[in-house]
């Protein structure tokens, strides 16, 4: 079984990198493009994958964040990015990993309670965006959100880390994982 590890690859110079995990390839591809119009000071790559592990390969590059696709209108969707946190190494989850949830402004098709992510969310003590992606403007902001934070995680912000972006992305008024 592999694990991703954060520092299994020295960090390139002025090239940040995003790993997608999720089911809805048409989705996780507008997503990505609207990612790659968006102005960023350093090389923006954008690699899509359904699940983990990744195929070992001497030519990957190192990988500063990972954003886990959750589609509340499939249990699937949820179930494989549960069995894909299995492959990803626990010094990602300081600050390195995010979930994105789709499909929440549909509630009557959702299959999925919102709750069941939020607890997900809390439990791994990753950032948690909701955003419908089959929406342009929507998927345009989710893209303006998810470059900044690669930014960051990738050391490209000049006195902030993925550390910091971690604890600035939690809202105090969210309760605590007991509480839920």
């Amino acid at each position: 079984m592999s694990v991703l590890r954060p520092m299994d690859k020295l960090p390139d110079l002025n090239r940040a990198t995003i790993l997608l995990v999720g089911q809805e390839d048409a989705l996780l591809q507008r997503l990505a493009e609207s990612m790659l119009k968006e102005r960023c000071a350093s090389e923006l790559r954008v690699h899509l994958a359904n699940s983990l592990p990744l195929p070992s390969s001497v030519h990957r590059p190192r990988i500063d964040l990972i954003v886990f696709v959750i589609n509340l209108h499939s249990k699937h969707s949820l179930q494989n990015v549960e069995e894909c946190l299995n492959h990803v190494d626990s010094s990602f989850f300081l600050g390195k990993v995010c979930f994105l949830v789709t499909g929440a402004g549909r509630e009557s098709h959702c299959t999925i309670h919102r709750n069941t992510v939020t607890k997900l969310a809390h439990t791994y003590r990753s950032p948690l965006l909701f955003c419908d992606l089959e929406v342009e403007s929507f998927r345009a902001t989710a893209a303006q959100r998810l470059v900044r934070m690669l930014q960051i995680c990738a050391g490209h912000v000049p006195g902030i880390s993925a550390l910091n972006l971690l604890s600035l992305l939690r809202s105090s008024s969210s309760p605590a994982p007991k509480e839920l």
